[in-house]
């Protein structure tokens, strides 16, 4: 580990007795941390071993590499995401939406590095193991959207514009975690406006989806200084 990346990520822990269950799962917290820091290819095996207070031996007995480790860790995280996109059941279609983001902010907020690093694969990732694990991800959120819709099966003009806010809540999380200039509430009442408004656009192009936007909008209640939209 380079004298650089010692002083940035801190000294090294010193060692201690755990169980093998709490064992890796500190290895798999210290990996998440340098990897939603740094680019996969700039974290190696020593940087996780010092960073978690263990040996390079140690941790290739857990995950035989570099690339089974980073599997590993963004499994975890995204484990923990789906987990909070249960939906929920309670309140209107926009109230549960509401509660959602506050839940998926909740994991955001808490688990920073490993909700950057589940984002910010390589692109020699994306395609491969790495990209199935975030799309199981976006396949809950979606799934949880629709039902709070009450919508069966979406049609192309809602699936398109359901998985298009999604890339938007993701995009928002890495911004706000960057930034932090914006109150999380804003963020999440902003969103929801995004929703709206992307269903509005969508309805132009399908005419079944009225039918959605009249079961919304009744409980949206309009901008500020904004007129409603009949």
């Amino acid at each position: 580990m380079s004298a650089t990346r010692q002083a940035e990520d801190g000294a090294r822990p010193a060692r201690r007795r755990l169980s093998v269950d709490r064992r890796r799962e500190e290895l798999i917290a210290a990996a998440l941390e340098l990897f939603g820091r740094h680019d996969a290819e700039d974290v190696s095996i020593d940087d996780v071993a010092a960073s978690a207070g263990a040996s390079r031996a140690l941790v290739y007995h857990y995950f035989g590499g570099k690339q089974e480790l980073y599997v590993a860790a963004l499994r975890s995280a995204a484990a923990e995401l789906r987990a909070r996109l249960q939906p929920q059941g309670e309140g209107g279609p926009l109230e549960q939406l509401s509660s959602g983001l506050t839940r998926y902010f909740d994991f955001v907020e808490e688990h920073a590095a490993g909700y950057a690093a589940l984002l910010r694969g390589g692109p020699a990732n994306r395609a491969g193991e790495i990209g199935e694990i975030v799309d199981e991800v976006r396949q809950r959120m979606l799934r949880m959207v629709v039902h709070q819709m009450g919508v069966d099966a979406p049609g192309p003009a809602l699936r398109v514009t359901l998985r298009s806010w999604i890339a938007s809540v993701e995009t928002a999380g890495l911004d706000w975690l960057e930034h932090r200039d914006m109150e999380r509430a804003e963020l999440e009442r902003l969103l929801v406006d995004q929703m709206v408004a992307l269903l509005r656009a969508a309805s132009g192009h399908d005419p079944g989806m009225r039918v959605l936007l009249e079961t919304l909008l009744p409980v949206h209640a309009a901008p500020a200084n904004c007129e409603a939209v009949p």
